[in-house]
């Protein structure tokens, strides 16, 4: 894939944890609208999509305060 599209890949190790920290954190987000226990697999796509929206509405300190959401209609725009 690397040699083709031009783009690095890395794969993480089976239970590291540590070495995917931002699909950790997301994975941490998304539990505070489902806790443990519930499973993912009985989400509709309206629902999944519903939580990750108010997810990227959220202000993060790394972007300054802003939300993805608007960063991301920033670079669409430049």
């Amino acid at each position: 894939m690397s040699d083709l599209k031009g783009v690095e890949v890395y794969f993480a190790h089976p239970y590291a944890s540590h070495e995917r920290g931002t699909n950790e954190n997301f994975n941490g987000l998304l539990r505070e609208f489902l806790p443990k226990g519930v499973s993912l697999n009985s989400l509709t796509t309206e629902e999944l999509n519903h939580y990750v929206s108010a997810i990227n509405d959220r202000p993060r300190r790394l972007h300054k305060y802003k939300t993805a959401n608007i960063l991301f209609g920033l670079a669409q725009t430049a």
